[in-house]
Parts: structure tokens; C-alpha cells; sequence
């Protein structure tokens, strides 16, 4: 029998519940738009700007850290947005339409 004392706690089944989905380090939703990014990159600075590697390497991780800055809703710029102000009230009941007629 258990003793009211003693405290059970729960054991993690499994520990990635709630957590975001992830290819390695990089985050799963991250992995479309920065091939697009590094696609467009080395076709406009490789291809036809003529940019060396290191160049369309830096425009790359450019790209891939503007991204993942801005499109990141909960990390950064999330707690940027203001939250809505809620208030409880009461009063009186106030009919739009008058109710007497003359």
C-alpha cells in the first residue's frame, strides 16, 4: 500500500512529445525553404553574377539565417507581437431596439 507521503511522479514514455519535428539540428519546416534560398542563390550569384563559391556560400547562409530569423513565430519574433488585453465586466443589458413603442 502507498503512504499518502510519498509522492509518485510520472515517467516520460516518450520524451519527444510536444516537441517541434527535426532533421538532426535543423528544424523539419526549415528544410523546403532553404533549398529554395540556396537554390536561388547559386543561380543568381554563381550563374550569373559570376560570384565565387564563397561568395554564393555567404549569400546562402544569409538567406537561411534571415529566414529562419523572421519565419520563426514562437523563438524571436513572437514575443514581439503584443498580446490581446482582456478584461471581464458587467453591466447592464442595454437592448439596441427599444422595447416600448408609443
Amino acid at each position: 500500500m502507498v503512504k499518502m507521503s510519498q509522492q509518485r511522479s510520472f515517467r516520460t514514455v516518450n520524451r519527444i512529445l510536444g516537441e517541434r519535428p527535426r532533421l538532426g539540428p535543423f528544424p523539419a519546416d526549415q528544410i523546403f525553404p532553404w533549398t529554395l534560398i540556396a537554390v536561388g542563390n547559386v543561380f543568381l550569384f554563381n550563374y550569373l553574377l559570376k560570384a565565387s563559391w564563397l561568395a554564393t556560400g555567404l549569400a546562402i547562409a544569409w538567406g537561411w539565417a534571415s529566414w529562419w530569423t523572421i519565419s520563426t513565430n514562437k523563438d524571436f519574433f513572437g514575443k514581439f507581437v503584443s498580446t490581446p488585453r482582456i478584461s471581464r465586466g458587467y453591466m447592464r443589458h442595454k437592448p439596441i431596439r427599444n422595447s416600448e413603442e408609443p
